[in-house]
């Protein structure tokens, strides 16, 4: 079997952005006593959204550190015989189940994605803009104008994975968890010869060929008395609750405990006190440290321990990794099968409405001298109109012409010293200014 040892990955920071509205339309139908066939220009399509959902299938976020850009489709445009746009598709992005969403700029939890399948807004898109026949009025009956639609939400994320592995490694102190989890993955944990050596549970991925990998666990050393607080305590028992297989590993070579027989059945005792449902996860039995015996001592010892215990045991060494591929080849089909869990038929999360600014009323404006005779009008609220409509469609340029008026353009002018002659630009539109 192909073993190769990933890095694990638990934090990452992405960025994702959602697609923009799509334009309206500007269209006149066809059709005779209507002036110039009457406005039909349909309205824009909403941009994609993006989703973060929570997969089972995935342990790690490994695979956002070659890739930390995600972009949802933009709308499409309107069209003619008012003809709406298409929505953009929006994007799900999967990530493992305990993944924490949080804005990286201000730390703000966003989401706890703790269950399977559970799903997350993080980006609205733009809402289509509207075609031209959303203008026609009694006075205005062959509208020059439609809207461009409202840009996507973008932002950066931090994805943070919490404590969630598939495969826990279980037993007494020195049974050689630490060295096998050292041996498959890339968890470089401290090993010693004395109790409780692991102080905190060791993490590591184990990749298998180029399709496959899971994440190993190395619990600290449990003896008797854990569910009650004794030795490290029960806390690290919750670790062992979260894992979808366990491999319980027992000291065939008997030089420090003396009988794994009593040992599995203790440690056993102790899953069930804190949790029967402990004892209803797949388990494959480990017999460790087989490089310290000759084989026929081995062979007498095997099969009293499966006899004592009722299971197949599969001995290894995790010092030389003898066995490894044996063990590899038990685990691997009972994670692949936990791991594929059944998509619902309906994904359960309302989707919010799309971005849409609404147009200020109230503009601050200030002219400001670019050159010789050339002036620029800015303010603040400005940019959402100049980035709404488009100022070289007529009635567009009247319109925002017409707004600024209300907000005191031509005293603001008069105030900056224009003259009559000079070039004015808003946004990309520029007039000569006349008194």
């Amino acid at each position: 079997m192909s073993l190769e040892k990933a890095e694990f990955v638990d934090r990452v920071v992405i960025f994702v952005k959602a697609g923009k509205g799509g334009n309206g339309c500007v269209s006149f139908r066809r059709e005779k006593y209507v002036p110039k066939g009457g406005p039909d220009g349909g309205d824009g399509g909403d941009g994609g959204f993006v989703f973060l959902r929570a997969n089972p299938s995935l342990s790690t976020l490994l695979e956002f550190v070659n890739k930390k850009k995600f972009v949802a489709e933009d709308g499409k445009h309107g069209m003619g015989k008012n003809k709406k746009g298409r929505n953009g598709r929006d994007l799900i992005i999967d990530v493992p189940v305990g993944t924490v969403v949080k804005d990286a700029k201000t730390g703000e939890v966003i989401a706890d994605l703790d269950s399977p399948w559970k799903m997350v807004c993080v980006a609205r898109g733009g809402r289509g803009g509207r075609g031209n026949s959303r203008f026609a009025t009694s006075t205005r009956q062959t509208p020059m104008i439609a809207e461009r639609g409202e840009k996507g939400e973008a932002r950066y994320l931090e994805l943070e994975l919490k404590l969630l592995a598939d495969v826990g490694l279980v037993g007494y102190p020195n049974v050689g968890k630490s060295s096998l989890i050292a041996k498959i993955s890339n968890a470089r944990p401290k090993i010693a010869n004395y109790p409780f050596t692991t102080l905190i549970p060791n993490l590591g991925v184990v990749k298998v060929g180029d399709e496959f990998d899971f994440v190993v666990a190395d619990i600290p050393g449990l003896i008797e008395g854990a569910s009650e607080g004794a030795g490290l305590g029960n806390v690290f028992l919750r670790h062992v609750e979260r894992c979808s297989v366990l491999v319980h590993m027992v000291d065939i070579s008997c030089f420090e405990r003396d009988d794994p027989v009593r040992d599995y059945f203790v440690i056993r005792e102790e899953m069930r006190k804190y949790s029967p449902f402990l004892l209803e996860k797949p388990e494959i039995v480990v017999a460790n440290k087989i490089d310290l015996l000759d084989r026929d001592t081995l062979e007498t010892r095997l099969k009293a321990l499966e006899r004592g215990i009722g299971k197949e045991v599969i001995p290894i060494s995790a010092l030389t990794g003898e066995g490894i591929d044996r063990l590899l080849e038990k685990i691997v089909p009972l994670v692949k099968e936990r791991k594929v869990v059944r998509m619902p038929e309906v994904q359960s999360i309302k989707k919010p409405s799309p971005v849409w600014r609404r147009l200020p009323e109230r503009i601050d404006l200030v002219v400001l001298r670019e050159g010789e005779a050339r002036w620029v009008v800015e303010g603040d609220g400005l940019e959402t109109w100049l980035e709404r409509f488009d100022l070289n469609q007529k009635d567009a340029r009247l319109m925002i012409l017409e707004v600024l008026e209300k907000n005191g353009l031509e005293e603001k002018l008069k105030e900056a010293g224009v003259k009559d002659g000079d070039t004015v630009r808003i946004g990309d539109f520029e007039f000569e200014y006349r008194e």
